[in-house]
């Protein structure tokens, strides 16, 4: 405890933010470790408001603010303890270092939050794409065939329907509409 009463007035201040905002991030991390009940909760949730996703930079989260105060703080600690007689490049230091972490923070968060996939198939990007058919397509919609097809990062099975004339297994189609559970094709 004596090496901390001697400390100067600005050493102390920098010791305390350090360690209050490292010991918020020890606790971030292990709430993000262990998802916190499941993953449904989010810190930025309560304090940021709704999520961005969009792809925006959120800068001003509840993680980038504590990296902010924990690197700056702990930079500022080092830096005036090397530069006691010194008191602004010390707080200049503080204030670059956590910066820098902030802005760092903030971009890995948008890198991860674009990383996410729905997984959801989206129907109209469907429409143009070529496929092969699995099970013959009956003429003029009078029954339902199969068509195979990667799209969307993954392979997949559609029922499909045609205007036309019956279209026999292993034929090139494209899918000219998408409804709601089956592909409208032609043959290629």
């Amino acid at each position: 405890m004596d090496w901390f009463l001697n400390l100067t007035a600005a050493e102390k201040t920098y010791f305390i933010i350090a360690v209050v905002a490292s010991v918020f991030l020890i606790i971030q991390i292990i709430m993000m470790l262990f998802s916190f009940g499941g993953g449904d909760f989010d810190v930025d949730d309560v304090f940021d408001g709704d999520v961005d996703t969009d792809g925006g930079l959120s800068i001003f989260t509840v993680k980038s603010m504590t990296a902010f105060f924990a690197l700056g703080g702990w930079c500022g600690f080092v830096s005036q303890t090397f530069m006691p007689e010194n008191l602004w490049a010390p707080i200049l230091i503080a204030f670059a270092t956590g910066a820098a972490a902030l802005f760092g923070v903030a971009f890995a968060m948008r890198s991860i939050a674009k990383m996410q996939c729905s997984g959801n198939l989206v129907k109209s990007n469907l429409v143009g794409t070529t496929a092969t058919v699995y099970v013959s397509i009956p003429e003029g919609r009078t029954g339902r065939g199969k068509i195979t097809l990667t799209a969307q990062g993954k392979y997949m099975e559609i029922d499909a329907v045609t205007d036309g004339e019956r279209i026999p297994v292993d034929s090139t189609v494209e899918i000219v509409e998408y409804s709601s559970d089956f592909a409208v094709v032609t043959k290629k």
